[in-house]
């Protein structure tokens, strides 16, 4: 669904959507070349995104999906702000079953933001070492590191991590010149 409707924008792939949702919601923002692509700053885009994580489209939570994803990446870059995270999870609750668990969310509005920070939760329980920015200062996406040894630095190898490499040697190629 969201593929379709970000051709329909004209706009390119969105890098990295095989990420769990926690890291997923991060990725909705991205930038190629110079340009900035915001799947949230669209209805339709956003209603298509929820779709294709099974979650509601109605009402679109543009704003508390924004507001979720800017507290995630706050928190990954600074623990310092994992109590931000606290008063987003006050929006709901898990509801326990013999077999599930299930959210609880009071207000329509807060459900899928609240879905998607409890995912990023469970990650970060998870192998908190493992959920990562792009080392490219210039790259905006974030991925959990499934790699044998637990190194990766690049959202890609061939997007970032080539890239920035060549400019690093061309600045010592200059710098020696």
């Amino acid at each position: 669904m969201l593929t379709d409707a970000l051709r329909a924008h004209d706009w390119p792939e969105r890098p990295l959507a095989d990420q769990p949702l926690g890291i997923d919601l991060l990725n909705t923002r991205w930038i190629t070349g110079t340009t900035w692509y915001d799947v949230l700053d669209h209805d339709d885009l956003t209603r298509a995104w929820l779709a294709d994580h099974g979650l509601p489209t109605d009402p679109v939570p543009r704003a508390e999906l924004r507001q979720t994803r800017e507290a995630v990446v706050a928190a990954i870059a600074d623990e310092a702000n994992l109590p931000a995270l606290d008063t987003l999870l006050d929006h709901g609750r898990l509801r326990l079953t013999v077999d599930a668990e299930h959210p609880d969310v009071a207000d329509p509005a807060w459900h899928a933001a609240w879905v998607c920070l409890r995912d990023y939760l469970r990650l970060r329980a998870e192998s908190p070492d493992r959920i990562r920015k792009c080392a490219n200062p210039d790259c905006v996406l974030h991925f959990v590191d499934t790699s044998r040894t637990g190194r990766r630095q690049w959202c890609s190898m061939t997007a970032c991590g080539n890239r920035l490499k060549a400019r690093r040697h061309h600045g010592r190629q200059r710098a020696q010149a």
